[in-house]
């Protein structure tokens, strides 16, 4: 289920699509074959997979781009549609990198999320996020499993934000609280 719907919410973008810490290219089957591919990705170290993950996906030429969500170097403007999946939990500043997000987007563009969020206050899963928040902060490439990522994109500048919240298992047992949707510029 969860699967189908970040295919379903990926597979609806078109036109030039910019994916935000785009890691190793693990969206490109969800990708409609006809959108224009641009990748976000900080990390050098991954750009060789990624421009390889690419080529096997039949996305020739893939323009990556080395920069955070929080300094997008494209024009305002330029992109039809954001894709950010489990990335805004690793951001320095949600704020900064949703304003950008929205910058970079032409009016009625989408940005389709698929993210873990923090799990309401006063529960034992929320407990067990503050608790791993320090590890997972140093060694999980600064992800903070206690963000409330679900208020910062509703706070930041969209004309319309809808999304569905779920629960993830492990495999271990708790659960992992995510949000899935779409805001529009």
């Amino acid at each position: 289920m969860y699967e189908t719907l970040k295919t379903d919410l990926i597979a609806s973008l078109s036109g030039t699509v910019l994916e935000i810490g785009a890691g190793t290219g693990r969206n490109f089957p969800h990708l409609s074959p006809g959108a224009e591919w641009i990748g976000l990705e900080p990390d050098r170290r991954l750009h060789a997979k990624l421009q390889a993950s690419a080529s096997r996906h039949a996305r020739p030429n893939p323009r990556i781009l080395p920069a955070r969500a929080e300094s997008i170097p494209l024009a305002d403007e330029s992109v039809d549609a954001v894709v950010s999946t489990v990335v805004l939990c690793s951001v320095d500043d949600q704020s900064t990198a949703l304003a950008e997000v929205s910058r970079v987007l032409r009016p009625g563009g989408r940005l389709v999320f698929f993210e873990h969020v923090a799990a309401p206050r006063g529960t034992w899963t929320r407990r067990l996020q503050r608790a791993w928040a320090p590890f997972s902060r140093r060694f999980d490439r600064g992800c903070d499993p206690v963000r409330d990522t679900a208020s910062a994109i509703e706070r930041a500048e969209f004309a319309f934000v809808e999304f569905r919240r779920f629960a993830m298992p492990t495999g271990l047992g708790p659960t992992v609280p995510f949000i899935a949707g779409y805001a529009r510029r």
